[in-house]
């Protein structure tokens, strides 16, 4: 495809600096710009002359997210399927970071979040600095923790993972170093300066940036004296429980325990999520826990094709039409309750959709032999 100004791209030597640049929208990922990510990545990995990519966006985001707006938009004009064109690009673009031969350093300013984590968490190197913020905001729009969450959420430290993706918690770079999501925290003044000095070291080599990047990271960011990562006991209390509806029930118990602004936040984000949406996303970091990053990423793109079908529940209709469309904030979900999404609901989720056209998500081979040591761990 020809280049868009919506994916910038400079070159420096054997450096190549990627910019998100859609920044009125946040740097919302549309069809065109992950379809030029998709081109050049692919191209990046076959050029003997790129030897590290810096991916980072213009103005106060990094990247809020997929356009899910335009998604909704486009699939009520011409049916689902226009939607899994996005989504099967979306994460075909996810694998390959995830599994790829040279090193990704994303400089994460301002927001990341959904399919903005997909974009970056997957690569090599996560710098966050003062005014990160990440979040998978999903089950409040009726989807789920996608683009490859189940994959890194369900390895983060106890069941942290399936805290931040039910409740859509925001962390900040702090949070996020603590927690594994970043490698790296750099302060915000320094972040430019990192930039050059990578691109003038002009190497390919892990250890060598990784070096370079200590030089300008804080290693031990101070977390918030209120941060949610001090509560990890009580989330590993209630979130290691196997159904949503037991989650909830071991947190108003702690609540009457001890109520305070922390827990009553987290159990009222919970019963104003989708409810279908929690329990999908449960099962699906749950499921990610034993599989490789490509199984994970096949595996959503069923769910995600069975959410746009809108045949077991329209909760990804409702939630854009309330959050993004006419920001009412009031969705109607449908199931309205948790005991109303049956296990047989959820098990369509999580088998090939029921369309004679439909494929399963097809990802590009990857070779063990060429693959670095950390790519080949995911696999």
């Amino acid at each position: 495809m020809a280049p868009t100004n919506l994916v910038l791209i400079n070159e420096s030597s054997n450096v190549r600096i990627i910019t998100l640049n859609r920044p009125k929208q946040l740097n919302a990922l549309n069809l065109e710009m992950v379809s030029r990510l998709l081109e050049v990545f692919h191209a990046y990995e076959e050029d003997p002359n790129v030897k590290l990519i810096i991916m980072k966006g213009e103005g106060r985001a990094f990247c809020a997210g997929g356009d899910v707006a335009t998604v909704v938009n486009d699939i009520n004009k011409a049916g689902w399927k226009i939607g899994a064109d996005f989504f099967s690009k979306e994460f075909t673009m996810n694998y390959l970071m995830a599994t790829y031969t040279k090193p990704q350093v994303s400089l994460l300013r301002g927001i990341v979040m959904g399919g903005g984590a997909g974009a970056s968490i997957h690569g090599r190197f996560r710098v966050v600095t003062d005014n990160t913020v990440f979040a998978m905001p999903e089950t409040a729009l009726g989807l789920f923790p996608d683009v490859g969450a189940s994959y890194y959420l369900s390895r983060l430290p106890g069941f942290f993972g399936e805290y931040v993706g039910l409740t859509g918690a925001r962390l900040d770079g702090a949070e996020m170093l603590a927690c594994g999501l970043a490698t790296h925290f750099v302060p915000l003044e320094k972040l430019s300066l990192l930039e050059d000095a990578l691109c003038k070291a002009n190497t390919g080599d892990p250890k060598l940036i990784s070096d370079i990047i200590d030089e300008f990271s804080n290693k031990n960011p101070k977390l918030k004296e209120n941060s949610q990562y001090f509560r990890l006991k009580t989330i590993d209390r209630c979130f290691s429980l196997r159904t949503v509806e037991e989650i909830i029930s071991a947190l108003e118990k702690e609540a009457d325990k001890n109520m305070d602004d922390w827990i009553s936040w987290t159990i009222k984000s919970l019963k104003n999520a989708s409810p279908t949406s929690l329990k999908i996303s449960l099962r699906s970091i749950r499921e990610g826990r034993l599989q490789g990053v490509g199984q994970c990423l096949i595996r959503e793109y069923r769910m995600v094709c069975t959410v746009m079908q809108g045949k077991y529940s329209k909760d990804f209709f409702e939630g854009c039409r309330a959050l993004l469309l006419d920001k009412d904030k009031n969705p109607k979900w449908k199931p309205s309750k948790l005991e109303l999404v049956s296990k047989d609901m959820v098990d369509h989720y999580f088998t090939a959709v029921d369309d004679k056209d439909w494929e399963d998500l097809k990802l590009p081979a990857r070779s063990k032999s060429n693959l670095p040591s950390y790519a080949i761990s995911k696999l």
